[in-house]
């Protein structure tokens, strides 16, 4: 159960999936620190700085989305989003092994596998989502900006949007690398802020919404990028048949 000054607050984030969201902090307080997946420092801290964080994003994910979680580690966001939000189809994009293997059993553990897919692969080689793209691509502590944009883009429908939970250095990422985002494909960068009266500080996003269709470019990942660069876990990608298996991308 999380700490009581957060307990209301995730209860309220929750909802009636509230019990889900303690079967799923458990297991990466757990199976997640024995596998390296989240560091034991993080343990405390679960609910704060990792669920709740992740969860108060869904105010500005629509209803019915279809979501690809690109890098997603030990499912955060994405498990975090499907467990709070059930009318979510989501897919999570991983590179690693031992986290794919990690995430298709939680799936199968929380019982969510009519909603989300596990899809083994670097976003750059997913070639299976929908076919018109994703409503919303979501990513977190994976890569620098530019980057990010270069890989989840293209994931997205002309429309959709890339939402990076993003820290202190959201404005500076959006100054610096605004130019390069239009180039392929994506709007002006917005900063939205979730979750304002509920927890401090609020979760930080930068909102891309992909304007149109770039010629895709496979830029060669740096090993921050590659390791997914995410202590507690990330983000995801391709949605396609057999939900909650680990399927190489």
């Amino acid at each position: 159960m999380p700490p009581a000054e957060i307990a209301e607050v995730a209860s309220r984030v929750f909802g009636d999936r509230f019990g889900l969201a303690v079967d799923y902090a458990r297991l990466l307080v757990t199976d997640g620190v024995v596998r390296g997946l989240i560091g034991p420092r993080e343990a405390p801290r679960i609910w704060e700085r990792h669920l709740v964080n992740c969860a108060v994003m869904t105010e500005i994910i629509p209803i019915g989305a279809s979501v690809v979680d690109v890098g997603s580690g030990a499912g955060l966001p994405g498990i975090v989003l499907a467990v709070a939000r059930p009318d979510l189809t989501i897919s999570l994009v991983e590179p690693l092994a031992r986290r794919t293997a990690f995430l298709s059993e939680a799936v199968t553990a929380l019982g969510l596998e009519s909603t989300v897919t596990v899809v083994r692969g670097r976003a750059e080689d997913v070639v299976d989502g929908p076919p018109a793209g994703a409503d919303v691509v979501t990513a977190r502590a994976v890569a620098a900006l530019d980057r990010l944009a270069g890989w989840c883009l293209p994931l997205a429908r002309v429309g959709g949007r890339l939402l990076a939970l993003k820290g202190s250095s959201a404005a500076e990422e959006i100054a610096e690398h605004g130019t390069v985002v239009a180039e392929l494909g994506g709007g002006t960068p917005v900063l939205r802020v979730c979750g304002t009266g509920l927890i401090e500080p609020p979760t930080t996003v930068v909102e891309i919404v992909k304007e149109r269709d770039v010629v895709r470019s496979r830029p060669k990942p740096s090993g921050r990028a590659e390791a997914a660069g995410r202590g507690a876990g990330g983000k995801a990608g391709g949605r396609g048949s057999g939900r909650g298996r680990t399927r190489r991308g």
